[in-house]
């Protein structure tokens, strides 16, 4: 039953998309139907997946690099006192700039290529797992710490062994964040200034009044995001598998 509930989801926010427009009877060049957009995308589907790929590629090496950099960031300033006064501020940087203003600027750096998309990924990703998993690591339990250090454990042993540990959940919650906004970082790049990727297309399709084939390439977009945050929730399940869930509204 658990496997239906997905699919029994998408297939109501279809009925629904139907009634909208059976009901507001919009003409197709500004809401099409679920079918006009399944035709249009059956018609170029190689087009699409061609394209597809290439923003697939661009969010994962975003969420791969962005994850490391905060990974060694987090670590670098719980472990680092003086890091905290310089890696801070740059955080709050990377999140007081907008997305969109750095986009152009990343795009004159970096070239029209793949590489200015996955920096934007990157930015957008830094922040939620880095201040999550410091967050994590500066809150670890005291008393095991206490007791690490009267068993003479090191800093690197009490970090591997206790601190990092303890800090995972709190780093997979910043982690499923990521996952979730990784599409965007992408997408913005593309729309700047690209030659490739599902943004390009929506903007080539948009111009051409395409608007039923701007929904397929949006739809296998929010696809690929969903697909994304699932897995990445299931593997941080599987890491944390000691840790019990529970409900809030549990006594």
């Amino acid at each position: 039953m658990t496997a239906l509930r997905p699919i029994a989801t998408f297939i109501g926010l279809l009925l629904v998309w139907q009634t909208i427009v059976v009901l507001s009877g919009a003409p197709a060049f500004i809401l099409p139907s679920p079918v006009d957009v399944a035709l249009s995308a059956a018609e170029r589907p190689g087009l699409l997946m061609r394209h597809a790929w290439v923003t697939y590629a661009e969010i994962l090496l975003g969420l791969f690099f962005g994850t490391l950099l905060g990974v060694g960031s987090a670590m670098l300033i719980a472990s680092y006192r003086p890091a905290k006064r310089w890696l801070l501020p740059v955080l709050v940087i990377s999140q007081a700039l907008p997305v969109f203003a750095l986009a152009p600027v990343l795009v004159l750096w970096l070239g029209y290529g793949m590489a200015s998309k996955v920096a934007m990924a990157i930015l957008i990703i830094y922040f939620p797992v880095t201040a999550a998993f410091y967050d994590g690591l500066r809150r670890t339990e005291p008393g095991w710490l206490d007791l690490a250090r009267t068993m003479g454990g090191s800093k690197a042993a009490v970090l591997r062994h206790i601190r990092i540990p303890a800090a995972l959940p709190a780093f997979g919650s910043g982690l499923r964040v990521g996952a979730a906004v990784a599409p965007i970082g992408a997408v913005v790049g593309e729309w700047v200034g690209s030659s490739a990727g599902l943004g390009y297309l929506m903007l080539h399709a948009n111009a051409r009044m395409q608007v039923d084939y701007m929904f397929a390439a949006l739809f296998l977009l929010a696809a690929f995001g969903v697909a994304l945050y699932f897995t990445v929730d299931a593997l941080l399940r599987r890491l944390t598998r000691w840790q019990r869930e529970q409900s809030p509204f549990d006594d």
